[in-house]
């Protein structure tokens, strides 16, 4: 089963940065990487793939949905983080993350329950009773991620989800990532640290100026000089080409 699907996806903003022409599966069960450097497209190409963005090219399909037409189809089958974690400041974690899951379809008399387990799971049950803007920037991230991980979505997406996490929230991030895409969910995960990613990745894509340029196995060899061969080989064949 396909979890996320993109074929010839692209949009171009003022200026020809975007990205162009993307041709992208998540299958179900997969924890997929998307990799590259800063600026490369990832945040773009995910908003994207969430119906985030309009694409002027090419079509996008979640769990054989059009995320732009399917909103509320999708709301309880998608949990997502992009750039920064939302959250309304003056209410609690635990307040938010209740608010979440009823937006995600948890049905009222579980969504207690549903929130004790993904405070438990991410280490935040002692930050429960303290205001959003209160926390940490850290913890900040965890409620971002917890509110998103919390429904158990078939689909998820999160870009850089590990920026502002201490090693300990790193840890417990990959485990529940690990532990979701065993379960079935299709997971994709963008960043721009290998090392964090090799470590749990099934499929790693490499994206630069805006395209897919290639894939790398997660445990090769010599992974990082892969990974910058890649990208030093695209940028000197765009750079020819611009010539």
């Amino acid at each position: 089963m396909t979890g996320i699907e993109a074929a010839r996806l692209g949009r171009t903003f003022a200026g020809g940065a975007g990205v162009h022409d993307i041709d992208m599966r998540v299958d179900a069960g997969s924890l997929h990487a998307l990799i590259g450097l800063n600026g490369a497209g990832k945040s773009t190409l995910m908003r994207l793939l969430l119906g985030m963005l309009a694409p002027q090219r090419g079509s996008v399909r979640i769990a054989g949905h059009d995320p732009r037409r399917a909103e509320a189809e999708l709301g309880p089958l998608v949990g997502h983080l992009i750039e920064y974690p939302l959250a309304y400041g003056e209410l609690t974690a635990r307040a938010n993350l209740e608010l979440g899951a009823r937006l995600h379809g948890v049905p009222a008399a579980e969504v207690r329950t549903t929130v004790a387990r993904v405070l438990d799971e991410l280490d935040l049950e002692r930050f429960s009773d303290v205001r959003a803007r209160r926390l940490s920037l850290g913890n900040r991230q965890r409620l971002g991620l917890a509110s998103a991980l919390q429904h158990d979505p078939r689909v998820i997406v999160l870009d850089e989800p590990s920026n502002a996490l201490d090693p300990a929230g790193v840890v417990l991030l990959r485990e529940a990532l690990v532990r979701r895409a065993r379960d079935g969910a299709a997971v994709l995960v963008s960043s721009h640290h290998l090392d964090e990613v090799a470590r749990i990745a099934d499929v790693i894509t490499v994206i630069n100026g805006g395209r897919i340029i290639g894939s790398l196995e997660p445990r090769q060899s010599e992974l990082e000089h892969a990974f910058f061969e890649l990208v030093h080989a695209d940028d000197r064949a765009r750079a020819e080409v611009a010539a």
